[in-house]
């Protein structure tokens, strides 16, 4: 696999934002930008006249630098598919952790009671979010991370088997003698298979 994917391409021009370059004498910035509130204005026949020039000069931009987006996938990259993607996925998961500036309206029935809306202090207003708001991404976001840290390990669920008592014995022997512990590893999956299902309920909500 091969992923490369360039930074955002802004290439948008504003006739605005030229006059105000060229017209420097212009203290008034609002004759510039509010040119519809005056007919009158001197640089409406301006703006008229920049604005298709600004829209062909984007069009170049976008044809000439567009943004890359290249992707090659292998056919060894679909063996272990959800393995391979985890690998993606994590880094990507913490980053967002790291810089995230917001967070998107989670439900109540994803996250533990102490965090639920019901259990929030009383807001000021009723547009207001509620003091839980965020600790509510906080905890799925954090669920997610695990879960994908967990998946690109090859061995995380070695941690409940012991095979201590089996060491040196012949394979037809050792079933016996490994010992499982059953609730650890249910609770490990049920809360691997959570992770998965947040991932997929709030995918759309993954942005910064």
């Amino acid at each position: 696999m091969k992923i490369y994917i360039s930074n955002y391409r802004n290439h948008w021009i504003s006739p605005y934002t030229i006059l105000k370059k060229i017209c420097f004498w212009e203290k008034d910035e609002d004759r510039i930008y509010n040119i519809k509130d005056d007919p009158n204005n001197p640089y409406k026949k301006w703006v008229n006249f920049l604005n298709p020039i600004c829209k062909v000069l984007q069009n170049i931009l976008d044809f000439i630098h567009p943004q890359i987006r290249y992707v090659k996938i292998d056919r060894w990259d679909t063996w272990s598919m959800d393995h391979t993607l985890a690998h993606i996925i994590y880094p990507m998961l913490v980053q967002l952790n790291e810089t995230k500036h917001g967070s998107p309206f989670v439900d109540d029935e994803d996250v533990p009671d102490e965090i639920k809306s019901t259990n929030a202090e009383p807001k000021e207003n009723e547009w207001d979010t509620d003091s839980n708001h965020f600790k509510r991404w906080d905890y799925v976001l954090v669920e997610m991370i695990w879960t994908f840290e967990q998946e690109i390990k090859d061995d995380d669920e070695s941690q409940f088997f012991d095979h201590s008592e089996a060491l040196g014995l012949p394979f037809e022997q050792t079933l016996d003698k490994v010992k499982v512990d059953h609730e650890g590893l249910e609770a490990h999956q049920k809360r691997k298979a959570n992770g998965f299902r947040l991932f997929g309920r709030y995918y759309q909500n993954l942005w910064d």
